[in-house]
């Protein structure tokens, strides 16, 4: 149990490290960083359940005020801005991602990690995002849509490292992939 909170806890903490990467804000609010790499290792590394919690506590964190996200930024005005639906999605697509990796065990992890993290970390988090771009700056779906696009080059990269990170800390520590245990 103790290892378990600290390893949610390790992955809240990694979330926030990604965010000191200089994020790039896109002309409608909503930032290109770093940090969805992290939501991706925190289903892949930890699982469906414990990765949804990292995210959790990592967007508790963040609505208390603590400045985690690229940028500096938190506080409650996150959560209703062109990023809410990205934020209300994380712990959803940490979720999927793991559970896909729990479930599928044909394929060679780092395979497999990778696509959960397309899956859940991009297709399953974009649902999210459209919604949320869609509400906050008043368009239709298909125009929230169009303007996730300019997300998917960088996030299938991001998805093929958390497929190769993933694999490599199986093979460098096979204990401490815990979506396989």
């Amino acid at each position: 149990m103790e290892r378990n909170l600290a390893l949610v806890a390790l992955f809240a903490a990694l979330i926030a490290a990604l965010g000191l990467i200089p994020k790039f804000t896109l002309g409608f609010g909503v930032p290109i960083t770093a940090q969805s790499l992290g939501i991706m290792l925190c289903g892949t590394v930890l699982g469906s359940r414990r990765g949804a919690m990292a995210v959790l506590l990592f967007l508790l964190l963040l609505a208390l005020g603590l400045p985690l996200l690229a940028g500096g930024r938190g506080g409650l005005g996150l959560f209703v801005s062109p990023s809410a639906g990205f934020l209300f999605g994380w712990p959803v697509a940490a979720f999927v991602t793991g559970l896909v990796v729990e479930k599928w065990r044909g394929a060679s992890l780092a395979v497999v990690a990778g696509i959960a993290s397309v899956i859940g970390g991009i297709l399953v988090l974009y649902v999210f995002g459209v919604a949320g771009l869609a509400v906050t700056l008043k368009k239709s779906g298909y125009e929230a849509a169009l303007l996730v696009v300019a997300f998917v080059p960088g996030d299938i990269v991001k998805a093929v490292l958390a497929g190769v990170i993933t694999a490599a800390l199986a093979k460098a520590r096979p204990q401490s992939v815990l979506s396989r245990a």
